[in-house]
């Protein structure tokens, strides 16, 4: 087989061939989502990655631009929560935040099935889309822009924090923890 276009089309072209149509429908609904908002952004894809320091490296991208998403279930509702992908979370603050009183991390079993369109462990914190309710750690804030995950382990997004809080509505607290800071 001879690949031609850009890398973007190889990448889809291969993710159909193998038969991971999921990986681009994700790609495309978030597309649609921002054109249709008018909300200026950009796709970057990279090597396949599945932790957010690595994409973060991968991507050339700060820690602290870079937001991971973490699913948690507070008092039996999903909640997803994102942080600098080189911080931590702290769940004793998360839990004073969504004041639960059983907060603990989802398990992939439990939230697979929220995100239908997206590969395991690569949502985007766009819980807006999922009716998920959406924080965002007071850090991520203080960017212009916010990087994150595409819905696939190949694939991210970048646009301005100000675009994707006007879209998102999340609440915004801190709920990192402030001593253990993660490499990268």
């Amino acid at each position: 087989i001879r690949w031609c276009g850009s890398p973007l089309s190889v990448i889809r072209d291969v993710l159909l061939l193998c038969g991971k149509e999921v990986a681009m429908t994700i790609l495309r609904r978030l597309q649609d989502y921002l054109d249709s908002h008018h909300v200026h952004y950009e796709v970057l894809d990279h090597q396949e990655a599945y932790t957010a320091p690595e994409i973060a490296h991968t991507l050339h991208v700060s820690g602290e631009m870079f937001a991971k998403v973490v699913i948690v279930k507070a008092d039996g509702r999903f909640v997803m929560v994102a942080l600098p992908s080189n911080w931590q979370i702290d769940f004793k603050r998360v839990k004073e935040v969504l004041r639960g009183r059983q907060v603990r991390l989802a398990t992939e079993a439990e939230f697979k099935g929220l995100f239908p369109d997206c590969e395991i462990g690569a949502m985007p914190p766009l819980g807006n889309l999922y009716g998920v309710d959406v924080y965002v750690d007071q850090s991520l804030t203080e960017d212009e822009a916010i990087v994150f995950q595409a819905g696939t382990h190949v694939g991210a997004i970048k646009l301005r924090y100000e675009d994707f809080a006007n879209l998102v509505h999340p609440k915004v607290a801190e709920f990192h923890q402030t001593t253990t800071k993660m490499a990268g």
